[in-house]
């Protein structure tokens, strides 16, 4: 500014000395700012910067690259030409990427080939991108659908378990009304002694009755069970149902019956597994196996293979599952003649269905030499057992014997196959 009047910029440019002024100290200045444009512009190399560009395309290409060779491997893809097109071409981007040195002198003769091979690949990455991104996102959606799907398979898996449970819990734990009173005093409700006070049971091993076994933990169920066998029975007083159950449901059931004792003068015992002191560690390989941390076994679903045991003073028993509704008389089944055998049940086989074949692991050596592969399994709903012809076969011994040898699949049915032939 001089005079007072204010300069006007030249073609919108400030001149240095308008800028700093016309003192000396502006003038060093402005001197100071050329110089250090004019050593950066002597010190910039083209053909550098051109070098620097292709590494930096490069790399960044490469990353790109493996972001998308890493989807491939995410999805499943690891076969696929899709993987090997990307993994390729990043192992180019990596090569080219090492050939630049950038130290080292460069010229224009050495540079164009690297420009050229870096365009070449950097076309054929964006065409890749291109082409297999539509189907890279159609296939992250089907895999996160299928993660959801599985997550939704798991909660309703537990949900299903948690449902078992309480219906369990439910149907084996809530006594009646009249096993409660309330007190006056204080207003609570206190179960009755009375109720839960266990008579001594009358003498129920008499051979000469019709004897039943039902091991349940489901009261709903074990009542249908007793209920339709006397209402079908011709001679009800003649009939015994001994009904086994965990000891966390064993006094529910007692208040059960004992509220609604089974007619016609048909007698129910209900015991808990606890009172059978013989099923320890010791003695069986499942107590041993579920103590062992084995979560997933039932002793009550192999209390079948201790009959013998559990009633010594009895001759035959029919055993009956807990789903079963009688619809006639079973005293009939105590006529069958079971030739010596230990057992009398209904076959169960349709083609492939519930054959040896499903339960037994016939890669062992002793399951081979004992069992056939096509022989049929049956219904376990209704079973006569000969427990004299058991105890002479000896045959849970055999069972501990298989339990021992032989890894067998001890879940679902399973339990059933090992009875079928020990040569009983």
């Amino acid at each position: 500014m001089a005079g007072g009047k204010s300069t006007r910029p030249v073609g919108g440019l400030v001149s240095s000395s308008q800028r700093f002024g016309d003192g000396a100290s502006s003038s060093a200045e402005a001197s100071a700012v050329t110089i250090r444009r004019t050593f950066l512009a002597l010190n910039s190399d083209p053909l550098q910067t051109r070098l620097d560009l292709i590494y930096r395309q490069a790399s960044d290409h490469l990353a790109l690259v493996h972001a998308y060779a890493a989807y491939a491997r995410r999805l499943k893809l690891e076969n696929s030409r899709q993987l090997r097109l990307f993994e390729d071409l990043a192992s180019s981007f990596s090569n080219l990427a090492s050939r630049i040195d950038a130290d080292a002198s460069v010229d224009e003769d050495a540079i164009r080939p690297l420009e050229k091979e870096a365009k070449d690949r950097i076309k054929l990455a964006r065409q890749l991108v291109s082409e297999h991104k539509e189907s890279f996102d159609t296939q992250l959606k089907i895999q996160k659908l299928r993660d959801d799907l599985f997550a939704v398979g798991e909660q309703l898996n537990r949900a299903r378990k948690l449902s078992a449970l309480s219906s369990s819990i439910a149907a084996g734990s809530t006594p009646e009304e009249p096993a409660l009173h309330r007190d006056a005093a204080d207003g609570r409700t206190h179960f009755s002694p009375e109720t839960y006070r266990r008579l001594k049971p009358p003498d129920l091993s008499d051979p000469e009755l019709y004897h039943y076994v039902i091991f349940t933990n489901n009261i709903i169920a074990v009542s249908v069970v007793v209920n339709s066998a006397i209402k079908n029975a011709k001679e009800p007083q003649r009939h015994v149902f001994h009904v086994v159950t965990d000891q966390m449901y064993a006094a529910a059931m007692q208040v059960w019956f004992t509220r609604r004792p089974p007619a016609n003068g048909a007698k129910v015992e209900v015991r808990s597994v606890s009172e059978f002191g013989f099923l320890n560690a010791t003695y069986s390989p499942v107590v041993r196996q579920i103590e062992g941390g084995r979560r997933d076994l039932v002793l009550l679903e192999y209390l079948r293979f201790y009959l013998p045991e559990m009633f010594p003073k009895l001759r035959r028993i029919i055993y009956l599952e807990d789903d079963v509704v009688v619809q006639k008389d079973l005293a009939k089944l105590w006529a069958e003649d079971l030739e010596g055998k230990v057992n009398g049940a209904v076959e169960m086989c349709f083609g492939s269905f519930r054959r040896y074949s499903r339960f037994i692991n016939f890669s062992h050596p002793v399951a081979r030499e004992k069992f056939t592969p096509r022989a049929c399994a049956w219904n376990y709903g209704v079973n006569l057992f000969d427990l004299d012809a058991w105890r002479r076969e000896k045959c849970t011994l055999q069972f501990h014997r298989y339990q021992n040898l032989v890894r067998m699949r001890m879940a679902h049915c399973g339990v059933q196959e090992m009875f079928c032939r020990l040569d009983c």
